[in-house]
């Protein structure tokens, strides 16, 4: 599999990390993960603004245990034992992504951090662990996703 131009084994934990695709790579990529059998979890940003509403989005897509405390480190614990969504391996799709890029950046940036050190503990773990945050073609009109 390619994610622009990224040959990638969703099943191998030394890939594991947080990835820039375009809008219609998040069929093909959790077609992908369906087949090996990785549990897939899909977060639509679409109209998120604020790091409330983003946490309450992922609260729900997740299925966050009751005791999720809705701030960053819960988050962050929640991330890194996913013990409540049994799998050997997990895959996370953010569409719309841009809608919270632009209203709340700093917050956006936040949920990278999380979501890279959540990929780290997987490989540390040697469990696949993916995000894919859609942006919209236009973010990779220089041929490079946003920094």
């Amino acid at each position: 599999m390619s994610v622009r131009g990224f040959d990638l084994d969703l099943t191998r934990a030394s890939q594991n990390g947080v990835y820039f695709v375009g809008v219609n790579d998040l069929d093909r990529l959790a077609r992908a993960a369906a087949r090996e059998e990785l549990c897939v979890c899909r977060t639509d940003l679409a109209g998120c603004h604020d790091k409330t509403e983003l946490l309450r989005r992922l609260a729900v897509s997740l299925q966050l245990p009751a005791t999720f405390g809705h701030n960053w480190d819960a988050l962050a614990d929640c991330l890194r034992d996913l013990g409540w969504m049994p799998a050997w391996g997990h895959v996370l799709l953010f569409e719309h992504v841009d809608d919270l890029r632009q209203a709340a950046e700093a917050d956006c940036n936040v949920l990278l951090g999380i979501l890279d050190d959540a990929a780290t503990f997987g490989t540390d773990h040697d469990k696949p662990w993916f995000a894919f945050l859609a942006l919209p073609d236009s973010a990779f009109d220089d041929g490079h996703p946003p920094a």
